[in-house]
Formats: structure tokens, C-alpha cells, sequence
């Protein structure tokens, strides 16, 4: 008895082990993006993502049919949600692609454009109406289509295309 129950024990560890090697970097991707952090210094996307991982392993059972990547997609979001106060406080000393964002927007964006989750499940993942869902994304796509504050326009001088 107690020799199958360790075998099961290493069996389910060497699948959480695969799933992190298949799974891990677009999930750690997404993480990035949650923080606005650059994916070379991407420091609390790494803890974001250390701690969704340890909670899906710590519920990890194969034989239930779970999905561990929603299972830990819903765990990184939750983490993400209940401490976005922070990333939002380090907001200015972010320069990942995301930066401009809120976490509020990051989150769904993310969600929405990268991860490819439906409005409906995103607002279901965050407590929100879909439609304040659908509101948020398209603030946060009209925030990444502008131009960064500050940022100048290069205009071509006329007759600088071979015009003689």
C-alpha cells in the first residue's frame, strides 16, 4: 500500500515537472505582462509566478481531469488582483511593454489579447460585469495605440524623399 502511494507521489511529481517545462515560460510571459516589468528584470513576475505554481502543486491531482494551466492562470490572477496595489505603486519605475497601464488593464489585457480568455470569463475571474470588462479593454488597447506622454512625433522634412 505504502509502495504504490509513493509511486503515485513520483508519478504526479514528474507530471507537475513536465507541465512546468511545457507550460512555464508562457506563463511566466504573462506574469511579465501582469507587472509591467521588462522580461530581463522581470523579479516579481518570477515570485508572482513561483507562488501561483506552488499552490497548483500543492492541489495538483492528475486523475481529477483539471486543467493545471487554468488552475494556475486563475491562481496567478487572483495573486495578481489581491496585490496589484503594489505594481501599481512601482508603476513608474516599470518600463515593461505594459508599463503605461493600470493593473486593472494590464490584467484584463492580458488576458483578453494575450491568454485568449472570453470576456465573459475574464469578468468572472475578476468579479466584474462583462461589459466593464469590454470597457477596460478597449481604454487599455486606445492607451497602447497612443503615444507615450512626452513622447515627440518625428515629422519627415519636406523634400526629404529624393524630391529635388
Amino acid at each position: 500500500m505504502r509502495e504504490r502511494q509513493t509511486e503515485r507521489q513520483r508519478r504526479s511529481a514528474r507530471e507537475f515537472e513536465a507541465f512546468v517545462a511545457g507550460a512555464g515560460g508562457r506563463l511566466l510571459h504573462a506574469a511579465t505582462l501582469l507587472t509591467g516589468e521588462p522580461p530581463e528584470h522581470n523579479e516579481r513576475a518570477r515570485r508572482l509566478l513561483t507562488a501561483a505554481l506552488a499552490r497548483t502543486y500543492a492541489h495538483w491531482d492528475p486523475e481529477r481531469g483539471e486543467d493545471p494551466y487554468d488552475r494556475t492562470r486563475q491562481e496567478l490572477v487572483a495573486r495578481f488582483a489581491s496585490t496589484a496595489w503594489r505594481y501599481h505603486r512601482h508603476r513608474d519605475r516599470a518600463t515593461g511593454v505594459l508599463a503605461r497601464l493600470s493593473p486593472q488593464e494590464r490584467l484584463v489585457l492580458v488576458l483578453r489579447l494575450s491568454e485568449g480568455v472570453a470576456e465573459e470569463q475574464v469578468a468572472a475571474l475578476i468579479g466584474l460585469p462583462s461589459e466593464r470588462v469590454r470597457v477596460i479593454c478597449t481604454r487599455a488597447i486606445a492607451t497602447m495605440r497612443s503615444a507615450p506622454a512626452g513622447a515627440r512625433r518625428v515629422r519627415p522634412r519636406a523634400g526629404a524623399e529624393g524630391v529635388t
